[in-house]
């Protein structure tokens, strides 16, 4: 049976999310992108999509009038908090997400992916890692054997998070920083670009440097 898909968010990470369905459907899987919602997209983005010849759905409320009912849904918006919101009014909606892995990720084994996930190119994921609900993993990330990502987490391109870490929901993981073995990042953390953080970070706290130091503690979302 084929998985039809919608995709929310048309900037980067939504288009990146649409190479990763174009992936798997290169290789087989049964799946059939229906488009993209987004009523806020740039003109630019349209351009985009209109390039690779991929609908925008209009909103949600216009999409829904005439959806099936059966389609899945993936959030591809980066930002934890927004994509928590978005994910709550669909599944209030009755919609269930899809988990998109790319072909070329390495996922290990006794590992779970939870529902609306996604995992790009070149992630490695090692073994026994949990991954929650709506994570996403960036291209050439990593992620250390025995780690715990919750719901919400975004790792950016080139993150490492070494093994037996915890990252609690709704946590940032900035490009290229690295979190070292058997710490815990709060929930709603932001750890900055580059960053090595080498002590447990608390929950919505900003750290960034070598080593990572806070600079600023909000309220987790």
């Amino acid at each position: 049976m084929t998985e039809r898909i919608i995709v929310l968010g048309a900037g980067g990470f939504g288009r990146e999310t649409l190479d990763v369905v174009a992936a798997l459907i290169a290789g087989g899987a049964a799946l059939e992108l229906v488009g993209v919602i987004d009523p806020g997209a740039r003109d630019l983005d349209r351009e985009r999509l209109a390039a690779r010849d991929v609908p925008l759905l209009g909103t949600f409320e216009e999409w829904r009038a005439g959806a099936r009912g059966d389609e899945r849904f993936v959030v591809g918006i980066g930002a934890p908090a927004v994509r928590r919101r978005i994910a709550a009014s669909l599944h209030d909606a009755g919609f269930r997400a899809a988990t998109l892995v790319h072909p070329s990720a390495v996922i290990g084994t006794q590992t779970r992916v939870g529902e609306g996930a996604v995992i790009t190119a070149g992630v490695q994921v090692s073994t026994n890692v949990d991954i929650g609900a709506h994570v996403h993993l960036n291209p050439a990330s990593v992620i250390g054997h025995d780690a715990a990502l919750a719901d919400f987490v975004s790792v950016n391109p080139g993150a490492i998070v070494s093994g037996n870490v915890v990252v609690e929901s709704g946590v940032l993981l900035g490009a290229g920083s690295v979190v070292l073995q058997g710490l815990t990042v709060g929930a709603g953390a932001t750890v900055g670009a580059a960053a090595c953080v080498t002590r447990d970070v608390a929950p919505a706290a900003t750290v960034v440097g070598v080593p990572a130091r806070p600079v600023a503690i909000g309220d987790p979302a």
